[in-house]
């Protein structure tokens, strides 16, 4: 039953958040309080895992999940659940898009689906921060709830981020890692 449960999980995440991996994120939020397999601060290394890793993030931490929670063949199974949808999606849209690419009702379509992906990237953000430099549970003692020497790498990656932005994000990855190494955050 668990493998049935890991491809339906995975499945649904894949064929509802539009957007790409980190669209995910709030799917894989409501698994971890729903299901075994991982907790929403494994979700936080997961993340971290499937950034240093080779390909997309959302297949990354479907195999990564698949694995805790089924050995390879759940490895396996998830990543096949992950990609699934969209083969079948863009095989449909593919027959579709050329009859109807000009239409009204396509356009505002993916009109409309622009600011839904924003929230669940935003939403996700959210969610990741409360592990990584807040801890809201230790409110309304702002010293002891934000973590300021994450906080601080947040910003310094992110400025930089913004002023080298022809820089490959693995250098910024790498960056990230080095300075949690050194400095044990």
């Amino acid at each position: 039953m668990t493998f049935w449960y890991l491809f339906y999980e995975f499945f649904v995440a894949s064929m509802f958040s539009i957007g790409g991996g980190y669209a995910t994120l709030p799917f894989l939020y409501s698994m971890a309080e729903r299901r075994p397999w991982f907790d929403t601060e494994t979700l936080t290394d997961m993340i971290a895992i499937s950034e240093t890793t080779p390909g997309p993030v959302g297949i990354n931490m479907a195999t990564f999940a698949g694995y805790r929670a089924g050995g390879v063949f759940g490895s396996i199974l998830a990543s096949i659940a992950v990609i699934l949808p969209s083969v079948l999606i863009i095989m449909l849209i593919a027959r579709l898009l050329v009859k109807f690419r000009e239409h009204r009702i396509a356009q505002g379509a993916f009109y409309g689906l622009r600011p839904c992906v924003i929230a669940l990237i935003a939403s996700a953000a959210i969610g990741i921060s409360q592990f990584t430099i807040a801890d809201a549970s230790k409110f309304p003692y702002i010293y002891d709830m934000v973590y300021f020497d994450k906080l601080a790498l947040f910003v310094v990656l992110l400025a930089a981020m913004q002023l080298l932005k022809k820089l490959p994000a693995f250098l910024f990855i790498a960056s990230a890692a080095t300075v949690g190494v050194i400095f044990k955050f």
